[in-house]
């Protein structure tokens, strides 16, 4: 390294540490603040604003506290430093930019044919935290530009290890400009297998938390993920960026008012996640509301105040026409009997006041008549009934579902109670759609939905309610759709959640898939969705690729992994679900370390056993993958068997390794690479 540069790399580890120095003495400020409040309360959420303000200023010294640099030309010279978040020194001057501040946007964007005001841009090459390289793109030079960064692609190719983390070093301007979109916006993102989709979802919520933190700290954000596995992968990657109030959650803890004992059969879970299930509850739940029989008689000191069956049914018909949740309509109930009792109070010359009215609504006769014509309802007692009760299922479903689609609802046998019942997801999702018709779901700020191809029109309500005044992230991809239910388009899945004007955004550039293994994937597009534009590998490694037929690919894949071991990176070892616990033995036999995902205990570990259907979403280093024809009749039918498959092909960052003794499917066999 020529010396100039010697001494421009010195200058800027320099930098670095001044900038660290500048932050641990802001964490220890803050530290040192003393809370005095006569308000346990008041002290209680200050206490707690102090520790959310330490957690975001924790630095870890293996992670860059910055990684760029950008050097201003217009509107005035000016040099800031780009990092996870910003950093200043004693007298309040900005040592470090925080990467969603307006003014580090050229980093990601500018280019020669639009400079953005920017001279130049540098980016730092970092090995376990520390300060090895730096790379300057002079911006006014009328050379052509390189078509690469050493330094992007090094970190791009970097080997993954343990959880995902943050991509503020690499962010392309494609996904730029869907992170920083607007809170009012909801984006829905199409991306290919390795295009980044799950990382841009989460430095949206993180950019918006900064843009819109006054906003979003009211409203809250929530990130909902596959499984409780995906969420332990993806979990550091918001706290690294300083982000800790975010919530992450699955589906099934979102609709978790019941304990779910696991899934029903394939055919009634479709049928249980159709939307026409919305039309039938939305019947069985108004339905409890009753016609009154006879008149409401108050009695009030020497008077007896009535008021007539007909003058009853109108309220409760004007109530029911004003739209509002079933439990709001029974709360108000009692007061408008009360209101209607007041009006005779006064045509009898009395002047009763507001006090008057709420007694009234209080009392034990108005309290059982609006009971009975308005009951209380409990949602899991609801479809208990439902799904126990054929000719009720009957009423409600009469027109909506066919004969043959009431039939696979009803329980052949009916367990003595719905505390006793077996609930599956489908169920669960269910007792959510009738928990929201009885009371309004409270809405978030927004909400980023992952792997979002995979949920029913119901789970998709679900989701929808959550931000129903607020936006979403949306991502996934229609080609990893592997559930029997899974979403035919976006605008579908769109219109379900109550975001159809929302915007489709279609990744397709691969940085973390290498160009042979994604090529051999994307045989599979044709048949699984035809509609897809292929993603293209923007690496400039290619990757390694075998596919060997073997005797016994247990055993071959356990002398792969061996082999593969020694190199750096994870690794995962995915099987049929139905293998794991062959695939289990044969790593113990052999004494090697692993964790299988799934389990309630798999810590971080080099080694992962991956069951197919837990594959979506992560990636490894080196994956090895086991019986292709056994991942897709794993599945319900060939063509989500081939999804899956899919899915299982596209998690290797460097290496794959197909092994099998079963035939390939016929559309990887024409495609097997000489």
């Amino acid at each position: 390294m020529p010396s100039d540069a010697s001494d421009t790399l010195q200058a800027e580890k320099n930098y670095l540490k001044t900038s660290r120095a500048a932050l641990a003495q802001m964490r220890e400020k803050t530290g040192a603040l003393e809370i005095h409040s006569a308000d346990r309360v008041n002290q209680e959420f200050l206490k707690a604003a102090i520790w959310r303000r330490m957690k975001e200023l924790e630095d870890d010294p293996e992670v860059p506290l910055f990684f760029g640099r950008l050097d201003y030309v217009e509107p005035a010279p000016e040099t800031f430093h780009i990092g996870r978040r910003h950093v200043n020194d004693a007298l309040g001057e900005p040592l470090v930019v925080d990467w969603r501040a307006d003014i580090s946007v050229p980093f990601y964007r500018a280019s020669k044919t639009e400079p953005m005001g920017i001279g130049s841009r540098r980016r730092f090459g970092f090995t376990h935290g520390e300060m090895t390289a730096f790379e300057d793109e002079d911006l006014t030079s009328t050379a052509p530009a390189e078509q690469h960064s050493d330094i992007l692609d090094a970190e791009i190719e970097r080997p993954r290890s343990g959880p995902m983390r943050d991509i503020v070093a690499t962010i392309q301007p494609e996904q730029d400009v869907i992170v920083r979109s607007g809170v009012e916006d909801t984006i829905c993102v199409q991306g290919a297998p390795g295009t980044g989709k799950t990382a841009v979802g989460l430095h949206r919520a993180a950019y918006l938390l900064y843009a819109y933190r006054d906003q979003l700290s009211r409203a809250g954000v929530l990130v909902v993920g596959p499984n409780a596995s995906f969420l332990r992968y993806i979990g550091d990657v918001l706290p690294a960026l300083g982000e800790i109030e975010a919530k992450q959650t699955t589906v099934e803890e979102l609709v978790a008012h019941v304990r779910v004992s696991g899934p029903g059969s394939a055919a009634v879970d479709v049928l249980k996640g159709d939307a026409r299930m919305a039309e039938v509850l939305h019947r069985a739940v108004w339905s409890q509301v009753q016609a009154p029989k006879e008149a409401l008689v108050v009695p009030r000191g020497s008077h007896r105040w009535r008021v007539s069956a007909y003058d009853a049914e109108e309220l409760v018909a004007e109530l029911r026409t004003r739209g509002v949740r079933y439990g709001a309509g029974r709360t108000m109930l009692p007061q408008r009997l009360a209101h209607a009792v007041l009006l005779r109070m006064e045509a009898a010359g009395d002047s009763p006041d507001d006090r008057v009215q709420d007694a009234v609504a209080r009392s034990r006769p108005v309290k059982q008549y609006a009971e009975a014509l308005w009951p209380a309802v409990d949602p899991a007692k609801l479809l208990f009934r439902l799904f126990t009760e054929p000719e009720l299922l009957a009423e409600h479903a009469d027109g909506i579902l066919t004969a043959e689609e009431q039939q696979l609802l009803v329980w052949e046998k009916a367990p003595r109670s719905a505390g006793a019942a077996k609930w599956s997801v489908a169920d669960a999702t269910l007792i959510d759609e009738i928990a929201d018709l009885v009371d309004r779901t409270p809405s978030l700020g927004h909400v980023v939905l992952d792997e979002a191809q995979d949920l029913s029109a119901m789970q998709l309500r679900a989701v929808g309610r959550r931000c129903s005044t607020g936006s979403m992230t949306v991502l996934g991809d229609i080609a990893q759709g592997t559930t029997p239910w899974a979403t035919p388009s976006w605008s579908e899945a769109l219109k379900h959640l109550g975001k159809s004007g929302a915007h489709t955004e279609e990744l397709t550039a691969g940085f973390r898939v290498p160009g042979q293994v994604i090529e051999y994937a994307a045989q599979l597009l044709p048949v699984i969705a035809p509609h897809l534009t292929p993603p293209t590998a923007v690496r400039r490694a290619r990757g390694e690729l075998s596919i060997t037929r073997v005797d016994d690919s247990l055993t071959a894949a356990v002398t792969t992994v061996s082999e593969v071991s020694s190199r750096p990176g994870s690794i995962g070892l995915i099987v049929p679900d139905a293998v794991v616990p062959a695939a289990r033995k044969a790593l113990q036999a052999q004494g090697l370390e692993f964790a299988v995902l799934g389990d309630e205990d798999d810590a971080d570990a080099h080694l992962d056993v991956v069951p197919a259907s837990l594959a979506k979403g992560l990636e490894f280093d080196h994956v090895v993958l086991v019986e292709p024809a056994g991942i897709v009749a794993g599945e319900a039918d060939e063509r989500t068997g081939l999804r899956r498959l899919y899915v299982c092909l596209t998690r290797a960052v460097t290496s794959l390794a197909v092994l099998h003794r079963e035939d390939l499917p016929a559309v990887l066999e024409a495609a097997r690479p000489a």
